[in-house]
């Protein structure tokens, strides 16, 4: 079936960078908008980025001007850059994609299981 899978999570200090991943494999008939949302210790689910099919992009209020979202569609696969990050910045980052299974069918979100990033200092 469908899996998303990320990667690129770590420890880093303030001020520091980190890039990550998210490649959908399995099959599915068509991939549209892609993105990133993150969830800290007992808070809600939060946007951070996402990207449509043709490249436009939008962001949450707290990471424009630091974080870059991008995707290359060849390889099925979503990027997130973050630079200047800051310990809000902490969380659990989960990857979306809004997939088609089949001609016909509804547009459907799945999830990742998430990669942790933390930032000290």
């Amino acid at each position: 079936q469908v899996q998303l899978v990320e990667s690129g999570g770590g420890l880093v200090q303030a001020g520091g960078s980190l890039r990550l991943s998210c490649a959908a494999s399995g099959s599915f008939f068509s991939i549209n908008t892609m993105g990133w949302y993150r969830q800290a210790p007992g808070k809600q689910l939060d946007l951070v980025a996402t990207i449509t099919s043709s490249g436009n992009t939008n962001y949450a209020d707290s990471v424009k001007g630091r974080f870059a979202v991008s995707r290359d569609n060849v390889k099925n696969t979503v990027y997130l850059q973050m630079n200047s990050l800051k310990p809000e910045d902490t969380a659990v980052y989960l990857c979306n994609a809004d997939l088609k299974m089949r001609w016909g069918g509804a547009w459907s979100g799945y999830w990742g299981r998430g990669t942790q990033v933390t930032v000290s200092s």
